[in-house]
């Protein structure tokens, strides 16, 4: 797997996979931190098109990514990602809606939980998922990085 660092206003992300298909970007802190595989291969080149739209993202000029996507997990974790990505931009879901629109709706918890293992955030937009009080929940880049990702998200729009 090739793998760079890319700047953005929460830090370094790590961006790996098989280019052009990204399956990780990683934070560069919190339970969503990755760090390369010692068979991974640095390539300051790699993925273009990832660093090209992220940076369109962080500065209002994207809503939405066009890359190619591998994210792995089960098949649950991936109807999970999948749902994720129909989240529009500047909304936020409940766990409870993600599992609802699954088709699981009592697999709240499991939901959670495959939101956690999300490999690719920002661009499979795990931040816009919240409790189901309105409560903003755990998040591998930490929560300063989701509040900062939603209120761009929001500040955009209005």
């Amino acid at each position: 797997m090739n793998y760079r660092y890319i700047e953005s206003p929460i830090g370094h992300l790590l961006l790996a996979g098989d280019e052009p298909r990204l399956k990780v970007i990683g934070f560069p802190s919190g339970k969503g931190m990755v760090t390369p595989g010692s068979d991974w291969v640095e390539d300051i080149s790699c993925f273009p098109q990832a660093e090209i739209q992220l940076g369109e993202y962080f500065s209002g000029e994207r809503l939405s990514f066009e890359l190619e996507l591998e994210p792995e997990g089960t098949p649950f974790q991936i109807a999970v990602l999948k749902s994720l990505v129909q989240i529009p931009y500047g909304e936020t879901r409940s766990y409870r809606d993600i599992a609802i629109s699954i088709g699981r709706p009592k697999a709240v918890r499991a939901v959670g939980a495959a939101n956690g293992r999300n490999p690719l955030p920002i661009v499979i937009p795990c931040h816009r998922v919240i409790g189901t009080n309105g409560s903003l929940t755990g998040f591998g880049g930490g929560l300063e990085a989701k509040t900062f990702l939603l209120e761009l998200e929001r500040k955009i729009l209005n």
